[in-house]
């Protein structure tokens, strides 16, 4: 309640929870009543935490009429009020997370998934450093084409991607400037900002943060407001995977490492390769890719990205210091060591991207799980076994899979899968302009 008491100027407030496909589900409520909720929370029916991308109930969801559409309590996460900056008026947001009635985490929610995930390590006297890297473009969708949009500066559209190009971050220099500034007001750790290879196309990373949830919260809040916060600016940000067929897609790469009760990175054997824990991690990633791939690729179009020669694995492998295979040792000082897991675009849920990396990781150091010898060269002509190429291989392979069955809840394993069932369903009914009309704003 701090930071709503130091703005008696807010005038309203939202309480939003992550749903499956990361979609904020919530209310707007007058900032009287803040108190009240942030004491004793608020109800949603357990069934909007599984609502497909259309924002539509699940059919035949034992959620919906089964069970009499019921309620679960939601209460405040530790983030507490925040502002937003992309709206006009004076307003704070309220994260929140999903409860049954006594107290019990509702295991349908992601973010008590990712929670379930981090008391494992707790478990096991281990702990996970994260970070997370977000790709997007900046777009202007008023007409039937996408289009960059034009320079406030100068009024020109960039006509192709300039990779690190200051002049690209400058010809956008007063939404970055506001985006950072958003980002203190959050705390989210805003670092480094470049230009990428599609035109109009940027990656902002965030700093590693020693709780999981935490980096997860900071990730969601940031799609959230650079999205919001570029519609005030006049043009969209996506982070839909690929919103340009003929452009690099947008990918959501994290970095983690794992620390024993002692804080030592367990990684690190001050070798220039890393520790057997290191290893193991690695092949517990690499068993688990099949059947997480449709939590790294969960929408018709995150399948466009994943394709040979496009800046995005396809591959199941991995290697120091190569951006072309699906897990890469980055070069760093021995207590840095860490490994980047780049499957997943930019339209991920990130509680369950991130929950997906680190249980599968644990599987691995748990099981001892030899990764097989990195990768020297292009991943793309290695003959590697491949990820599941469609979204319905991918469904297939998250039912089926060992690996997902140890990490994530049933019930939460049987409502995604509902959900992306009936997405597949309705999907194929939408043309390809109708469907990235529907992807561009809302993942």
């Amino acid at each position: 309640m701090d930071w709503l008491k130091e703005h008696p100027e807010v005038r309203t407030i939202r309480v939003a929870a992550a749903d499956l496909n990361g979609v904020a589900r919530g209310k707007r409520i007058p900032a009287r009543f803040a108190n009240k909720v942030f004491t004793e929370g608020t109800r949603f029916p357990f069934s909007v935490m599984n609502l497909d991308i259309w924002g539509e109930d699940i059919e035949d969801s034992p959620l919906v009429f089964e069970t009499g559409d019921c309620d679960g309590l939601l209460m405040p996460t530790e983030r507490g009020f925040l502002p937003m900056p992309w709206l006009g008026s004076p307003t704070a947001l309220l994260p929140i997370w999903m409860f049954h009635m006594d107290g019990r985490p509702y295991a349908g929610d992601p973010r008590q998934a990712l929670a379930r995930v981090v008391d494992r390590y707790t478990a096991a006297g281990l702990s996970a450093v994260v970070a997370t890297e977000l790709e997007f473009f900046l777009i202007d969708d008023s007409g039937k084409t996408l289009r960059v949009p034009p320079s406030p500066r100068s009024g020109k559209r960039r006509t192709g991607g300039e990779i690190l190009s200051l002049r690209a971050l400058d010809a956008f220099d007063g939404f970055f400037t506001a985006l950072y500034d958003a980002c203190e007001a959050m705390d989210i750790p805003a670092d480094t900002a470049i230009s990428e290879a599609g035109p109009g196309q940027f990656e902002i990373n965030l700093m590693h943060q020693a709780d999981p949830l935490k980096a997860a919260d900071d990730t969601w809040l940031f799609k959230m407001l650079v999205k919001g916060l570029a519609r005030s600016h006049g043009f969209a940000a996506s982070f839909m995977a690929k919103p340009y067929d003929i452009w690099s897609g947008n990918g959501m790469h994290t970095h983690f490492s794992i620390l024993d009760a002692q804080g030592k990175n367990i990684f690190n054997d001050g070798s220039p390769k890393g520790s057997d824990a290191l290893r193991h991690a690695v092949g517990g990633c690499l068993e688990a890719l099949p059947g997480s791939t449709l939590i790294f690729a969960p929408h018709e179009n995150s399948y466009d990205r994943l394709v040979p020669n496009a800046h995005a694995p396809t591959g199941i492998g991995w290697a120091y210091e190569n951006r072309t295979a699906a897990l890469r040792i980055p070069a760093s000082g021995p207590a840095a060591r860490r490994i980047e897991h780049r499957v997943a675009g930019g339209d991920v849920n990130p509680y369950l991207m991130i929950a997906a990396i680190l249980g599968a990781a644990l599987n691995g150091i748990e099981d001892k799980i030899d990764p097989g010898d990195p990768i020297i060269g292009n991943a793309y002509a290695q003959g590697l076994p491949q990820l599941p190429a469609t979204w319905n291989m991918a469904l297939h392979a998250f039912e089926t899979s060992p690996q997902i069955a140890r990490i994530f809840d049933p019930e939460l394993v049987g409502n995604f899968l509902m959900t992306k069932r009936q997405e597949i369903h309705y999907m194929a009914e939408l043309s390809d302009q109708e469907q990235t009309e529907l992807y561009l704003d809302t993942v």
